[in-house]
C-alpha cells in the first residue's frame, strides 16, 4: 500500500483491461518520429530536376513536415579542392634526398613548385593534388588544410596526395596514380563517381506510416508534382531445387494474419558492393554483410522489415509461429538474455525453441554469419498490438518496431520478399531452393469509404474541381468508382492504413490542394453562434487547491483501489455496488472505493504513526459505483469488470473532494495555547470552498450516517453539495485512530456544473447600517438555521446579516431549553434608518420567533 506524507505526492495509476480491436494500426499519440530520407534514392523513384531545398518545401507542404536537410559525403569533407593534376616535371629536392621538387598542370595553371616526398612520383602521371586552400581528413589523425609553405627552403604550392591523406583507404605506400583521360583540372570526385546527397529530417508523425520508405516518400511526392513515380519491379520468385524446404505453422494467427518465406541455398556471405554500403551509411546504418544489408536496405526502400536466419541452425526444418510461456528465456542478438512475456510472438524451430522476438528483434543463434551458406528469408504482417506491448516490454526499439507497431501494408511481405530474394540472388548467388511460403488465412481487404460532394466542398470550404480531385486520387492511387452527382465510392490502398473515414479522404484532398492556397470567403460565416466558453475544470480545481494550501491544507492523492470490509455492514455503501477489480494486485485491494474517507484515514493513520498528529489535508479524487447489481442476464459483477455483463451503462465514475482536519488546529505558542480542532473549523474550510464557487443561502440539515456523528448537509434544492461531520469511533477503529477525525465530502461534479462566471457589483451604502441583539430562549432542537432562516423570510429589504454571538445552556433555563444571543444587522440603501422602522422590524421578528418557535424573549 502506498501511503502520502503531509507534503508529498504519489500517484498510483490503474487501468481497465481493454479489449484488442482487430487489425490494430495506430499506437497512441507520440510525438512526431525522425525518418531520414535521401535525395538521391528519392531520384530513383521520381523524375527530380528540383533542388534538395525546393524539395524539403514540398514535402512539408503535403505533410511531410522537413525539420532538416543534411548533406551527405561518401568521404568526409567531399573531395573539395581535389583535382587532376599531371606532374610536367620531377627532380631531386635540392637539400633532401628523400624529397622530389615537381611542376604539376591542373588545367587552368600550373603549380611549381609543389614538394613531394613520394617514393614512386614521376613525370607524366596523372595524380590527385590538393590546392591550397582544400581541408583533407586522412584516415588517421586530425584534419589539416593545404597552404603555401616552404619545405626545406623550396616553396610548395599543394600536395600530391596518397590514398591514406585523402581518406580513401590505409595504403602510404605512395601517391595515387590515376589511369584516366579526364582533362587536368577535373575535381576528384568526378574521378572517383562520387556525387553528394542530401539527406532529409522528415518529422514523420504516427499516422504517416506509408511513408516510412523512400518509395511511400517518393509515391507521396509523386502525386503532388503530378508526375508518375516508377518503382523497378522484382522477378517473380522461381524456385532451381527442392533442395531445402522449411515448412511453417502460425500457431497465432491473430497475431500474425500473414507470414511469407524462402530459402535460399548456398549464398555466399560477405562484405556489400560499395554502392549498397554508402545508401545505408546515407542513413546513418553501419554495413553488416551483404544479406542483411539487403534486408535493411529493402526495409529503407520500401518499409517493409525483413528477417534472414541460418537455415542450418533451424531444428527439424520447421518454423513455429507461437507465444511461450512466462519468462522463457531468450538469447537476443545483442548477447543479452532476455525473460519473454507470454504475449510475445516469437519466432520458434521444430523444436519451440526461440530464434527470434516477431517483427521485434533476432536471436544470437539463428542470426546469419560469416560460414552461413543456407539462409530461410522472412517477411511478415505482425498485428501493432502485439508488437507494441513486446517492445515496450523489453525496452527494445528498432527499425523493425518501429514499422510494425504503426503498422504496415499486408500486401507489401511478398512484394519485399520477391525485392529481397533478387537482390540476394544478384550480389550473393545461390539458388531458391523451395516454394514461397504464403500463410494468409483471413486476407485484410482494403477500406471503403463512401463520398459526398457536398461534404468536400463542406470541410475544405471551396468547391474544388471535381475533374482535379479525381485525378488527384488516382495519383494516390485511391479508386474512384460507382459515381453519381452525389459523390462516389473511394478504395484505400492498403499501404494507408489511417485512412479509413470520409474526413480522412478529404484530408488527403485538402493537403495536396496546398492548405496555403485555401482562401478564406468574402462571405465567412458560421452556422450556429458559439456559447461562451465553459470555466476550464482543471484551472478551478487548482484555484481551489490554492486556496485551501493558503489555508495549511496539503493535498493527498491515495490509491482508488481499497478493501471491500471497510464498510460492511454499512447501508451507506452497499458491498454490490463496489466496482470489482480483474487481475488484482491483492484480496485487499481488489475494488473502486466509493469514498474517499479511507484511503484519507489511511494517509492520517500513517502521518500519526510517525509523531505527525497535527493535520489539514484534501484530495481530488474519484469515487465508484455499480448502481445495478443485478445484470441485464442475471450475471454476477464478477462477469465484466465495469460490475456485469451489459453493465457499462449502470457504472458511475466522479469527482468529490475530501477535507480532513485532525489533531490541534495550531500548535502551543508563546502567547497562545494549543487549540484541538473542532467542527467550526472544518465548516470554514468549506464555506471558503462554497463561496469561492459562488455558492450561497445553501440549506442545511443535520443527519446521522454510517460514517459520520452530527453531520450537517449542505444542499441546494433536492442535490446534496456537501456533507460535514465528525468520524465515527467505529470507523476509526477499522484504520487504529484513536483521535477525532473532523470529516467533509463535497460533491465536486455537482458543484462545477452550478458553477457561473457571474459577478453583480453593488455601491456601498452611504447610509449607516443598525445593529440590533435578541436573546432568545428556545428548545434545544431548534438550531441556529432556523432561527436565521425565519428571519430572512420575514424581514428581505432591510436586514441584511444575521449572526449568533454565545449560546448559553443551564438548569436556570429550565430542562431541554438553551438560549441563543443572535445578532441582526439592518440597512436601508435609500436613507437613514428611523427609530420607528427599526423597532418596527424587530417586533416583527420578536413575533415570529415567539408563535413560529415557541421561543422566550429574554428583555
Amino acid at each position: 500500500m502506498i501511503y502520502i506524507c503531509k507534503n508529498n505526492k504519489i500517484k498510483y495509476i490503474t487501468q481497465f483491461p481493454r479489449k484488442s480491436v482487430y487489425p490494430s494500426t495506430l499506437p497512441p499519440l507520440y510525438l512526431s518520429t525522425p525518418m531520414q530520407i535521401s535525395y538521391n534514392w528519392l531520384k530513383n523513384f521520381v523524375n527530380i530536376t528540383e533542388t534538395p531545398e525546393e524539395i524539403g518545401k514540398y514535402l512539408t507542404s503535403i505533410g511531410l513536415e522537413v525539420e532538416g536537410i543534411e548533406p551527405f559525403e561518401q568521404v568526409k569533407g567531399g573531395l573539395r579542392g581535389i583535382v587532376i593534376g599531371e606532374v610536367i616535371t620531377c627532380e631531386k629536392h635540392p637539400n633532401a634526398d628523400k624529397l622530389s621538387k615537381t611542376t604539376v598542370n591542373i588545367g587552368a595553371e600550373t603549380l611549381s613548385p609543389i614538394v613531394c616526398g613520394a617514393p614512386n612520383v614521376q613525370a607524366g602521371q596523372k595524380v590527385l593534388v590538393a590546392t591550397v586552400g582544400a581541408t583533407l581528413y586522412p584516415m588517421s589523425g586530425e584534419s589539416f588544410t593545404i597552404k603555401k609553405a616552404k619545405i626545406r627552403g623550396e616553396e610548395s604550392e599543394g600536395m600530391i596526395c596518397a590514398e591514406d591523406e585523402l581518406g580513401l583507404g590505409e595504403s602510404h605506400n605512395g601517391i595515387m596514380v590515376l589511369q584516366t583521360d579526364l582533362p587536368n583540372g577535373s575535381p576528384a570526385a568526378q574521378y572517383f563517381g562520387f556525387e553528394t546527397d542530401y539527406i532529409f529530417t522528415i518529422g514523420l508523425t504516427p499516422n504517416r506510416t506509408d511513408a516510412m520508405s523512400h518509395l511511400g516518400v517518393a509515391r507521396d511526392l509523386a502525386a503532388k508534382l503530378n508526375r508518375a513515380y516508377k518503382y523497378v519491379e522484382s522477378p517473380k520468385i522461381t524456385k532451381t531445387s527442392d533442395a531445402l524446404n522449411i515448412t511453417v505453422t502460425v500457431e497465432n494467427a491473430l497475431a500474425c494474419p500473414r507470414y511469407t518465406g524462402v530459402t535460399i541455398a548456398g549464398v555466399k556471405v560477405q562484405d556489400s558492393p560499395e554502392w549498397l554500403q554508402i545508401r545505408l551509411k546515407s542513413l546513418g546504418l553501419k554495413p553488416i554483410n551483404n544479406v542483411v544489408d539487403i534486408t535493411n536496405f529493402v526495409l529503407h526502400e520500401v518499409g517493409q522489415p525483413l528477417h534472414a536466419f541460418d537455415a542450418d541452425k533451424i531444428a527439424g526444418k520447421q518454423i513455429l509461429v507461437k507465444n511461450l510461456p512466462q519468462d522463457t528465456p531468450f538469447v537476443s542478438l545483442e548477447g543479452n538474455t532476455r525473460k519473454l512475456s507470454a504475449h510475445d510472438l516469437m519466432i520458434c524451430d521444430g523444436e519451440s525453441k526461440p530464434m527470434c522476438i516477431g517483427g521485434v528483434f533476432g536471436g544470437l543463434e539463428s542470426g546469419v554469419s560469416g560460414s552461413t551458406q543456407n539462409i530461410f528469408l522472412e517477411s511478415a504482417y505482425f498485428l501493432p498490438s502485439s508488437i507494441r506491448k513486446s517492445k515496450q516490454y523489453h525496452n527494445l526499439h528498432t527499425d523493425a518496431s518501429f514499422r510494425f507497431e504503426r503498422g504496415v501494408s499486408p500486401a507489401s511481405p511478398l512484394v519485399a520478399l520477391e525485392r529481397a530474394v533478387s537482390l540476394i540472388l544478384t550480389i550473393a548467388g545461390g539458388q531458391v531452393s523451395s516454394e514461397i511460403t504464403d500463410i494468409y488465412t483471413t486476407p485484410i481487404l482494403p477500406a471503403q469509404v463512401q463520398m459526398k460532394w457536398r461534404n468536400i466542398d463542406r470541410l475544405i470550404g471551396k468547391t474544388l474541381d471535381r475533374f482535379w480531385v479525381k485525378g488527384l486520387l488516382q495519383r494516390l492511387e485511391i479508386q474512384v468508382s460507382n459515381e453519381t452527382e452525389a459523390g462516389f465510392l473511394a478504395t484505400v490502398p492498403q499501404y494507408r492504413v489511417d485512412v479509413t473515414r470520409e474526413a480522412d479522404v478529404i484530408e488527403e484532398i485538402a493537403r495536396h490542394y496546398g492548405y496555403d492556397n485555401l482562401e478564406l470567403s468574402e462571405r465567412l460565416g458560421t452556422a450556429y453562434l458559439a456559447e461562451f466558453p465553459q470555466p476550464d475544470a482543471h484551472n478551478l480545481q487548482f484555484q481551489i487547491s490554492q486556496l485551501l494550501a493558503g489555508s495549511g491544507f496539503s493535498e493527498i492523492l491515495t490509491n482508488s483501489l481499497t478493501k471491500p470490509t471497510y464498510t460492511e455492514g454499512m447501508a451507506q455503501y452497499p458491498q454490490e455496488n463496489y466496482v470489482n477489480i480483474l487481475n488484482r494486485l491483492s484480496e485487499e485491494l481488489g475494488v473502486m472505493r466509493q469514498s474517499l474517507l479511507f484511503s484519507g484515514l489511511e494517509v492520517i493513520a500513517h502521518n500519526v504513526n510517525r509523531k505527525q498528529k497535527d493535520l489539514k489535508l484534501f484530495e481530488f479524487g474519484k469515487v465508484y459505483q455499480y448502481k445495478n447489481p443485478l445484470t441485464p442476464e442475471g450475471g454476477t459483477q464478477a462477469d465484466s469488470p465495469f460490475g456485469g455483463k451489459g453493465a457499462l451503462s449502470a457504472y458511475n465514475e466522479r469527482v468529490q473532494l475530501s477535507i480532513f482536519i485532525s489533531g490541534n488546529q495550531h500548535a502551543e505558542t508563546w502567547h497562545s495555547t494549543a487549540r484541538e480542532a473542532d467542527y467550526f473549523d472544518l465548516a470554514s474550510a468549506v464555506q471558503k470552498v462554497l463561496q469561492r464557487m459562488g455558492f450561497a443561502d445553501l440549506k442545511s440539515e443535520r443527519v446521522q450516517t454510517d460514517t459520520l456523528s452530527d453531520a450537517i448537509v449542505y444542499k441546494r434544492g433536492k442535490q446534496i453539495i456537501a456533507t460535514v461531520g465528525v468520524v465515527q469511533q467505529s470507523v476509526l477503529k477499522k484504520t487504529h485512530l484513536k483521535q477525532a477525525v473532523w470529516y467533509a465530502e463535497l460533491e465536486w461534479e455537482t458543484i462545477l456544473k452550478s458553477y457561473k462566471q457571474n459577478f453583480s457589483f453593488q455601491e456601498i451604502s452611504k447610509f449607516p447600517e443598525v445593529h440590533r441583539d435578541l436573546s432568545l430562549v428556545l428548545d434545544n432542537k431548534v438550531s441556529f438555521a432556523q432561527i436565521r432562516d425565519l428571519a430572512y423570510q420575514k424581514e428581505r429589504k432591510l436586514l441584511k446579516s444575521v449572526n449568533v454571538f454565545d449560546v448559553f445552556q443551564g438548569e436556570s433555563l429550565g430542562a431541554g431549553k438553551k438560549a441563543y444571543a443572535v445578532r441582526f444587522v439592518l440597512e436601508d440603501n435609500t436613507q437613514t434608518l428611523t427609530d420607528q422602522a427599526i423597532d418596527q422590524v424587530m417586533q416583527k421578528l420578536m413575533q415570529s420567533y415567539e408563535k413560529d418557535l415557541g421561543a422566550v424573549i429574554r428583555k
